[in-house]
């Protein structure tokens, strides 16, 4: 089918100033790019008033299992999102190896929800990637390989370091993912077993990847008391591995930490001056989300998911949990700390008996259960077997746009979609072009759209997309830049932006005129192989 889109303004993705042209679509490429006259054939798109731009690609995605239980993944698609990218912060759904589903589908309840409804026994990056293309996706999936899922299959989830047989396995996995089209590896070192390991132990993974001119994205030790160590540990790791570097979601949190500011983007800049590549994805937002299980300290996790609640139920560890996350632990994000009893919101829960929490402060729940707000968390980690969704409040609207305007970054969402999300899962591009470019005039519309579109496709090397030009992939938004925004808020987050009026992908249109029209025409996206 062919689709002629006339009379818009094309920001191209370049980052150039803007233009007026017409884009003709044949089948799933751009052909044509100019004026376009004696167009007789196919549908006609009037884009006068609205701007065209590339799809846009998130680099943070956690669709992991939504993929294949609602493939059209409307959150994402309808503001504008064309392309994902799924396993993240070293904790996903492949590889899986048959006699850990049980445990590993308890660690991994919390980041990207859990269900009976598909078959778990797939074992492999390959065997998964088959499972999207099998549910017809609704957008482009491309894929990470996550470190806690290499671990794993390596030495199983115990808090020790491998030896060299191990690591050896560790290389061979991390080989047999990329082969099979990751696009890089993921880590992330607050999660466990993530956080078992040491830098030599992800050095020798990001070799590997190093071969295939993967990415290394990582969610760092410490976003907080200890990030300037922590960024010298990733920096150290892209030097002696030559692998690129890609910060997950790049903050600081906690006010005590905001006069390391300053030093956090020395260090981005003397990586940069030492030929170390380097990038960061950021999602528009004072607050984050992730598991709730991430407020106990770190020796609860030992062991995987099984260990954590056998502690919980423990009256006298409960106690010495208390004491840690009140004294604080060295190296240890302490979300508690820099978020505040009352600054971390449940978000979801998978049991109905407790859906009474979700939308409360750690605060509001122990007044809701009677109880001392630690108490009342730990009851509710164990009842709900550690699968509970968080928001935290961590930063302020200054540095957010600090971050936004460094050269390193690119926009993405992060966003868990269980029960009541973050609203970036409904917004976050929307917000950016809506507040950041017309309302603050942080950005330039045509340096957003790069942003969200040939930054990130150039940071991961996504061939064909980001960029209107002709003989790419038809994936593309169009937007009306005078109304388009979010909608979600923390307190009534599931709410669909407005002025994305058509998103279209691999030549076929998934949103017409602000409504899904239910076609799904998403493919994955798989890495070159190594020549």
């Amino acid at each position: 089918m062919k689709i002629l889109i006339k009379n818009g303004f094309l920001a191209d993705g370049s980052g150039r100033p803007g233009y007026y042209a017409d884009l003709l679509i044949d089948e799933d490429k751009i052909v044509k790019i100019g004026k376009i006259e004696d167009f007789t054939e196919g549908k006609i798109i009037d884009a006068k008033g609205l701007t065209v731009a590339p799809g846009f690609i998130d680099t943070h995605s956690h669709s992991d299992l939504q993929i294949l239980t609602d493939p059209k993944v409307e959150p994402k698609v309808r503001q504008g999102i064309t392309t994902e990218i799924l396993g993240q912060d070293g904790i996903s759904m492949a590889p899986l190896p048959v006699k850990y589903i049980s445990p590993w589908r308890k660690n991994l309840a919390g980041l990207d929800g859990d269900s009976d409804s598909i078959n778990w026994n797939y074992e492999t990056t390959e065997n998964y990637l088959k499972m999207i293309e099998d549910v017809k996706p609704g957008l482009n999936e491309c894929y990470l390989v996550p470190h806690g899922n290499i671990r794993m299959e390596a030495m199983g989830l115990e808090n020790r370091l491998p030896d060299e047989s191990e690591l050896e396995k560790m290389r061979q996995i991390t080989r047999r993912e990329m082969e099979a089209g990751a696009m890089g590896l993921s880590t992330g070192l607050i999660y466990m077993p993530c956080a078992y390991s040491e830098s030599k132990e992800i050095i020798e993974m990001c070799k590997v990847v190093a071969e295939y001119d993967g990415s290394f994205v990582i969610h760092q030790r410490s976003e907080a008391d200890a990030i300037l160590d922590s960024m010298e540990e990733v920096i150290k790791i892209g030097r002696e591995s030559g692998v690129k570097i890609h910060y997950s979601h790049f903050k600081v949190c906690g006010k005590k930490n905001w006069d390391k500011i300053g030093q956090v983007i020395c260090l981005l800049e003397k990586a940069e001056a030492e030929g170390i590549r380097v990038s960061f994805d950021q999602y528009p937002y004072v607050a984050g989300s992730t598991m709730l299980g991430v407020i106990l300290p770190p020796w609860v996790h030992d062991g995987g998911t099984n260990k954590v609640l056998e502690r919980l139920a423990d009256n006298q560890l409960r106690k010495k949990m208390i004491e840690d996350i009140e004294q604080g632990i060295a190296g240890w994000d302490n979300f508690v700390e820099f978020a505040g009893l009352d600054g971390i919101f449940i978000t979801s829960v998978k049991n109905k008996k407790n859906e009474d929490a979700v939308g409360l402060n750690l605060s509001q729940l122990g007044k809701l259960r009677g109880k001392d707000p630690y108490q009342a968390a730990f009851d509710l980690l164990l009842e709900e077997e550690n699968a509970v969704g968080m928001v935290d409040f961590y930063g302020t609207e200054e540095h957010v746009q600090l971050f936004m305007k460094r050269p390193e970054m690119n926009v993405c969402t992060d966003g868990l979609l269980g029960g009541k999300p973050h609203p970036r899962v409904f917004g976050a591009f929307p917000r950016v072009l809506g507040k950041y470019v017309r309302e603050d005039q942080a950005l330039g519309l045509e340096e957003a759209v790069y942003k969200m579109t040939k930054k990130p496709a150039d940071t991961f090397n996504i061939a064909g997309r980001g960029y209107l030009t002709e003989g790419n992939y038809a994936d593309i938004c169009i937007f009306n830049p005078e109304t388009v925004i979010d909608k979600g808020t923390f307190t009534d987050p599931v709410q669909y932006p407005e002025g994305i009026q058509y998103v279209i992908i691999n030549g076929k249109i998934v949103i017409e005129n602000g409504i899904h029209t239910g076609t799904r025409s998403g493919v994955v996206l798989r890495k070159n192989r190594k020549s």
